[in-house]
């Protein structure tokens, strides 16, 4: 039902909660009052009675007249945009624009008609003024002069457009998409690491011709285990796991006693030994290997030069850094959520933290350590991509929440809002809705502080990659929130300043020379895409998603220009494991079904006798005697036909796995984020083994528009 009380309504105006919605199927959906209500508390607003609601949008009125700038504006470059500003009624009031690289510009002030307010017995006035038109791109300081103070906020100034980065000029490019911790070498540690990924790298570039690797978040999990397995649950989405890392190729390794390498060698082997009989990613087990030998490398020190390297990384990332190495040890004394520490250390000001991190130098040293080795390793993985002739190297992937109980949570407790998490409404693939168990960024609070968790986190994904992508971009928009004793039906859509979100997004990409990819899937307001494409972000196309407005399969000249188009993401199953109709056996066997098997496996073949049936009318698919690979070729031909200038393959299709990496809407009850890379019967592929994978070469071929397929260059080819 509508909400009944004006206050209430009001106070969800100003919080930007909505009060509707249209569903998955189409279906216009109220919020009721206790969701309402309950949304507001994570705000820290008391709306319980309609008297406290009345009283909340006083308040809210009052705090705004109360500040003398807003504490953030955010434009695009070239927009006149006003703000205002609150003095004394009567006195005078001059603004100024402190510039990023130290010069000023004058803002002129602009009509407001706004009646003057008393506030706390003081009368108050409002004044309007316009950034000036041709102000540059950048970080920049609003000043406000009045009466006898200065009071200054922020002005970031953003790109109208992005588009593509000028190293793609004017041509299509391809490549892969990957579980890095999936794609496990021999010389690895169980898990595919950063030594892994510049490998892959090369042999995509030199063998597929493909232009980057698209590979999952990176973000740093717990430090003890059990380590969390999704990526998209991460502890910090700052900082790198130090999973990635391949203790052997850290500089000061080779410095070790022979002894000292002969026992790390042996670790490795042990290791080794023992997950070769497991059919799981077994990211603990690693982990607890890999850690003794990082410790063993840490003791060893550092020549002068390397230790001004290490100190000047220090430096750049300043408190955030030595807050997250501190949480780290806490982590290993306490436990791993901080929730559950002593009530002094929940705080990373609290002078307990500060006595805990000079007791313990070493530790809080060891872990900011891993996150500059990470750095490294990280930069030289995309060096040796871009070396290998690859337009854009690596993109990585930004997950669009954290742990509850982690880091980013401890160390910027005040951002995140308590007493709700985030998920989605029902949808076709999970129709009970999902609760992602994320506590969601408040808005409010972002902008009071002028987004700068937001910038120093892309900035830091953006540092050594080519391109990011934005998973579930939706989230700059607005997010499910989910109150505690509530089901993911229950939630309400608070919505975002996307303007500033995108905004930022595309300054920091413009300043990288990289490209933005939003993962724009689901239910998502058709006004956001075009959103999206007028700053040029590209968005995200799936084939099997991908209809017109009649329902039938989006014929490939239709399709977005400005868009990364794949067959299959990471929340389905494989090309293989999908024309199997795998995905719906595994949600049937978990009770993920509201509809029954046979009728829902109907339905599935019908959309894939749509789509394959153009593939038939195209010619790209003989109408009989062919097999699973054939029509997995032709699938990635129908992406070549499409205008899109992206085009992305996932690595499982290259080598004919079935398996799925996630099923959206479970944890434990199917292995997600757990599966090694495998071959269509399941057993273990190594990184090695794609080097002479002639599949993996067929598939190449037809994303490259080959004729035919070249032969596997390779040593032994060359010998």
């Amino acid at each position: 039902m509508p909400l009944n009380d004006p206050a209430l309504r009001e106070l969800a105006d100003l919080y930007q909660i909505s009060t509707e919605f249209w569903d998955w199927k189409g279906r216009h959906t109220e919020v009721d009052d206790a969701s309402v209500i309950a949304v507001l508390k994570a705000f820290e607003v008391d709306a319980s009675t309609p008297e406290k609601a009345l009283e909340a949008v006083a308040a809210h009125h009052k705090r705004l007249w109360q500040r003398a700038l807003p504490p953030c504006v955010v434009v695009e470059q070239g927009d006149a945009t006003s703000f205002p500003v609150h003095v004394r009624a009567g006195a005078e009031a001059r603004v100024f624009i402190r510039l990023e690289d130290g010069g000023t510009l004058d803002a002129a002030q602009v009509d407001n008609f706004t009646p003057d307010r008393e506030v706390d017995g003081e009368w108050l006035g409002e004044a309007s003024f316009a950034v000036p038109a041709e102000i540059p791109l950048g970080y920049h300081r609003l000043v406000l002069r009045s009466d006898d103070r200065e009071v200054e906020s922020a002005l970031i100034v953003t790109p109208s457009w992005l588009g593509f980065p000028r190293q793609m000029g004017d041509k299509r490019i391809w490549g892969y998409a990957t579980q890095l911790y999936s794609v496990c070498s021999r010389d690895s540690w169980g898990v595919g690491d950063l030594a892994d990924l510049a490998d892959l790298a090369v042999w995509s570039s030199t063998q597929q011709f493909a232009s980057y690797i698209l590979i999952n978040p990176l973000h740093a999990a717990q430090p003890v285990p059990p380590i969390e397995p999704s990526p998209y649950l991460p502890s910090s989405r700052r900082y790198v796991s130090p999973l990635y890392i391949r203790p052997e190729a850290i500089e000061e390794y080779a410095s070790l006693s022979p002894g000292e390498r002969s026992s790390i060698r042996s670790m490795r082997r042990d290791l080794n030994d023992d997950l070769a009989r497991s059919k799981a990613v077994e990211r603990d087990a690693s982990w607890d290997a890999k850690r003794e030998a990082l410790e063993l490398v840490f003791r060893a020190g550092r020549k002068a030069t390397r230790e001004m390297a290490f100190a000047d990384f220090q430096r750049r990332e300043g408190r955030q850094l030595r807050d997250f190495a501190t949480w780290c040890a806490l982590s290993e004394r306490y436990g791993r959520s901080w929730r559950a520490w002593p009530e002094a250390l929940r705080r990373p000001s609290s002078p307990e933290v500060a006595e805990f991190a000079a007791e313990n130098t070493e530790l809080v040293a060891f872990y900011m350590w891993l996150q500059w080795i990470a750095d490294t390793q990280l930069s030289s993985a995309q060096q040796a991509a871009k070396d290998t002739g690859m337009a854009l190297g690596i993109i990585s992937d930004l997950a669009v929440g954290v742990n509850a109980d982690g880091a980013e949570t401890w160390a910027l407790n005040t951002v995140f809002a308590n007493g709700v998490t985030v998920g989605a409404p029902p949808d076709p693939y999970n129709q009970s809705g999902q609760d992602w168990g994320q506590p969601p960024w408040r808005p409010d609070r972002l902008a009071d502080l002028a987004y700068a968790p937001f910038r120093s986190m892309v900035n830091g994904i953006l540092r050594h990659s080519g391109g990011v992508r934005v998973d579930h971009i939706i989230g700059l928009f607005r997010l499910w929130w989910i109150p505690q004793g509530h089901g993911p039906q229950q939630g309400a859509y608070v919505r975002y300043d996307h303007e500033a979100l995108v905004g930022i997004l595309a300054l920091e990409a413009h300043r990288a020379g990289a490209l933005v990819i939003g993962e724009d899937l689901g239910t998502v307001e058709p006004w956001v895409r075009d959103y999206l494409r007028r700053r040029g972000i590209l968005g995200t196309s799936i084939l099997w998603f991908e209809y017109d407005h009649d329902g039938k399969p989006l014929a490939p000249e239709w399709w977005r220009e400005y868009c990364m188009a794949s067959v299959t993401t990471h929340d389905l199953p494989p090309t293989a494991g999908y024309l199997a109709h795998d995905h719906v056996r595994l949600r049937y066997q978990l009770g993920l079904l509201t509809e029954s098997l046979d009728s829902e496996i109907e339905a599935d073949a019908r959309e894939q006798s749509a789509v394959i049936g153009m593939l038939e009318e195209r010619g790209a698919l003989p109408p009989d005697d062919r097999d699973t690979e054939d029509v997995t070729l032709a699938l990635h031909r129908f992406l070549t036909w499409t205008p899109s200038r992206v085009l992305c393959v996932a690595l499982t299709d290259a080598v004919g796995e079935r398996r799925t990496q996630n099923q959206p809407g479970t944890i434990d009850e199917y292995p997600n984020w757990r599966v090694p890379l495998g071959d269509p019967d399941g057993t273990r592929l190594y990184l090695e083994d794609l080097y002479e994978l002639a599949r993996a070469q067929r598939l190449s071929a037809v994303m490259n528009g080959f004729q035919s397929v070249p032969e596997i260059r390779t040593r032994s080819s060359e010998s």
